[in-house]
Parts: C-alpha cells; structure tokens; sequence
C-alpha cells in the first residue's frame, strides 16, 4: 500500500505472539527458575540478563537470541529451554521427557551449572520442579500427593474439565524448591499440557512478587506507626486554645516535617504496591483459567489462596490506604495550622502597626518641639549677628546697644521661622 505504517506497527503485533506456550507430551518435567535484582529491579540493565542468557547457550552450543531479544524458546542439550525478560525478573523454564523414578528429582536443576548461578545478576525469587504424569485412578494419584506433598497446605483439583488433576503445597523443599505436580488425562493434547504447565509457572512465579509487597509493609510498619502517633498528638495539640502566642509556628514546622515523612514513604512505595496489585489481579486471572473442581475433598488452589494469600493483599491495600490517608489529615491539618498562624501573625502586625503609629506620633511631637526650640536657638545667634551690624548706627543716633537689640529681635524671629517653615514644606514636598 502507498500508505506508510506506524513506526512499530510490526512490534506490536508480533508482541501478542512472541510468547507461546510449550507443546509438552506427558510425561515430562519441567524445572522453574526466576531472578530479580535485590533493588532497582525495575530500572536495572536487561542488557545483563540477556548477556546472562548468551553464557548458558553458549555452554551447549544453542543460538543466540536476536539483540535486545525479550524472549527465547530453544532447544538445549536434551531439554527445551524458554526464557522470558518481564518488568522486574526473568524466567528460565527447562522442559525434558518422561520423569525420573525418584519424584521431584532435582537433576534437571544440574543444567544451571553452580558457576553460571553464581554470575546471575540478581537473586532467587521462587524456582520449581514440575512432574507431569499420565494417570486417570484417582486413587493412585491421592497416594501420591499424599506421599509427596505436606497434607497441611495440600491444594488440588481438577481443571480444564477434567483434562488434569494438578497439586502443589507451596512449600520449599530441602533442596530449595517449589513442587508441582500435574496428572493428565491420556486425551489431553501436548498443548493443553504445555498451557497447564506454564500457567502454574505464573501463579508460583506472580504469587511470590506480590508477596513482596507484604513485605514492604512489614518494613515501613513501625515507622508509619511513628508517624501516625506523631500526627495525633500535633492534632490535638492544634485545639489547646492556651498555648502561648508563637507556640503554633513550631508544632507547623513538626507537622510539615511529618507530613513530608509521609510523601516521601508513599513514593517510595507506590510503585511496589501498585505492582503488587497488579499482580495479584494476574495470579487470580491465572487460577481462573482454569476451571477447577474439588478433588478428594482438598481443598482447590483457589481456596488456598483465598485462605492464605489473599488476607496478605488485603494486608498491603489497606496499609497503602493508612498511608495515603495519614498524608491526606496531614495536608488538612498543615492547612488549618497555617491558617491559625497567619491570623496570629495579622494580629501582631495590626499590633506592631498600632505601636509604630504611637512611636511616630511622639516623634512627630518631639520633632515639633525641636523645631521650636532650633528657631529660639537660630534667632538668638542671628539677633547677637544682627547687633553688630547696628551698634554703629546706634552710636550715630544717640540709641543703646539694649534698644537697638530689643527692636532687631522681633524681625529677626519671624525671619528666622518664616526660613525653618519653608525649609520644612519642602522636605515635606520631597
């Protein structure tokens, strides 16, 4: 067509397919591994994780992805290995055919050399070993799980109408990993079993990212303790109509200061906990899916998590909600707090205005008295001045130095405070 496409047009189409779900033929196994960074995951250089990636191929001679790649399916030695790069960790999932005599066999784990671990950029989050069977007797399969599994915390069910019965304690075993089981129906197709296998993958993999969001709350929780008991207290002292006038400046400063505490903790635990709601809206998608149906009496894996998970996210919504709350009464407060000082500041200004008023009209009075005395002071002088410039013509006349004076001084002075008057009207001009 003449007409030009979007500049990614391709990316973006081909991202609803870039990454398919494994076609697997039971029995088989599979082994599960997820790495994060400790912190920063979000913004940290993929680029490692994919150079990481590169060094396991290239143990076993496998191609290479395509340069800033965000997933892989490839065949590895005599496994099939798939590789996925998400937001804050990556995947390596290992597929291999039939499954070993002793369950839950770690060999397969042996593919992820000692030395190549070391070198992860990041650090465990889950990894788990998935045995896939072909059994129908319900019966051999409650031995099973009731063989390999922790009774306790046992969840199965049946799902995908009946296509595999799936299990799972969610427990870490001595050698540090997660197990699942999967028993398929010999109808099932390789497909079915591969979207079996990779869903189960996601609700092991979502369900510990969000968890960490517990986490977080477990760590800020004394100190957003602090932070509320903080507040009350400068709330309540906010009504103490018989605190000393200044007295409310400083619980201002103490408030602001807390109530800064408080944005920056929400901050800095926006993007955890919004990424812990997103997850577990995955993790809830992912078991519904799959359409379970009670087996044996056990409990499904949605009753488990609605049991054990989902009070823990309850856990983390309502400390965001405590949070973004104690910062919404501290804004309020630090509103109503300002406001009371400044009207207290208005009242010592109205009082400060009122006493400079009082200054400057003692000064003014003052000044008055001054000038009065400057022309009595000017008029003495100018009169001595003004009789020696006449005593001659008293002499010539027959007048006394007394007369000639007391006749000089009245022009004198009204000389003298006609000059002061006009020297004052233009300063008081200027």
């Amino acid at each position: 067509m003449p007409l030009a496409d979007l500049s990614n047009r391709y990316a973006l189409a081909n991202e609803l397919h870039a990454r398919p779900f494994p076609s697997l033929n039971a029995p088989c196994r599979a082994a599960f591994l997820a790495i994060k960074p400790e912190e920063g995951a979000p913004a940290r250089d993929k680029s490692k994780d994919l150079a990481h990636l590169i060094k396991l191929l290239d143990r076993h001679g496998a191609p290479h992805p395509q340069p800033g790649a965000t997933h892989y399916f490839g065949q590895i030695g005599k496994h099939l290995l798939k590789w996925e790069s998400h937001t804050e960790f990556v995947t390596y999932t290992l597929f291999g055919e039939g499954v070993a005599e002793t369950p839950f066999d770690a060999a397969t784990f042996a593919l992820f050399s000692e030395d190549w671990l070391a070198e992860a950029p990041g650090v465990r989050i889950t990894s788990a070993l998935i045995r896939i069977e072909v059994e129908t007797d319900d019966s051999v399969i409650r031995r099973k799980i009731t063989d390999w599994f922790v009774p306790e915390s046992l969840a199965v069910s049946r799902i995908l109408d009946k296509s595999a019965i799936i299990a799972g304690d969610f427990r870490i075993d001595p050698a540090g990993h997660m197990r699942l089981a999967v028993f398929a129906a010999p109808e099932t197709g390789a497909q079915r079993v591969g979207r079996i296998v990779q869903r189960l993958c996601e609700i092991e993999t979502y369900k510990t990212m969000s968890m960490l969001g517990l986490a977080k709350v477990r760590n800020i929780g004394p100190e957003l303790g602090g932070l509320e008991a903080q507040l009350t207290e400068l709330v309540t002292g906010m009504a103490d109509d018989s605190r000393p006038t200044g007295a409310h400046e400083g619980t201002l400063k103490s408030l602001l200061a807390v109530s800064a505490d408080l944005e920056s903790m929400v901050a800095q635990t926006s993007f955890r906990f919004g990424a812990t709601g997103a997850y577990e809206a995955i993790v809830s998608q992912r078991i519904d899916v799959l359409r379970e149906e009670r087996f044996a009496g056990r409990q499904t894996f949605q009753e488990f998590m609605m049991r054990r998970f989902d009070p823990a996210m309850r856990t983390v919504k309502s400390t965001e909600r405590r949070m973004r709350q104690l910062a919404e009464r501290a804004e309020r407060a630090g509103n109503l707090l300002r406001t009371r000082v400044e009207v207290e500041r208005s009242a010592q200004n109205q009082s400060l205005l009122e006493s400079m008023d009082r200054r400057a009209d003692l000064q003014l009075r003052l000044q008055k008295t001054v000038e009065g005395l400057s022309i009595v002071a000017i008029s003495y002088y100018a009169v001595s001045l003004a009789g020696y410039l006449l005593y001659p013509l008293g002499e010539m006349t027959g007048m006394s130095k007394g007369l000639i004076t007391a006749l000089a001084a009245p022009p004198v002075v009204l000389l003298v405070w006609l000059l002061v008057r006009r020297i004052r009207r233009q300063i008081d001009g200027d």
